[in-house]
């Protein structure tokens, strides 16, 4: 991220909305709450509820789903 938010600050209106669309981005792409938590420097939770506000519809437990690869697996058995 270009910018580097102050740790436990508040997060309001534009920046808000930029950060949120920026971690939706990057999830969609794959990347892991955690990961993002840690890159942000923000809490899983904070990550979490942010993702849930864009309405992102989040992954289980257990990280991406790998698509063709568990097909191909299960049509091989």
């Amino acid at each position: 991220m270009a910018e580097t938010l102050k740790k436990g600050s508040r997060v309001t209106g534009a920046a808000r909305e930029k950060l949120a669309a920026d971690l939706k981005k990057k999830y969609d792409s794959g990347a892991s709450i955690r990961a993002l938590a840690e890159e942000t420097g923000r809490s899983y939770g904070f990550v979490h509820r942010m993702l849930s506000e864009s309405g992102v519809n989040l992954r289980g437990r257990g990280g991406a789903t790998r698509g063709k690869g568990k097909a191909a697996a299960a049509a091989g058995s």
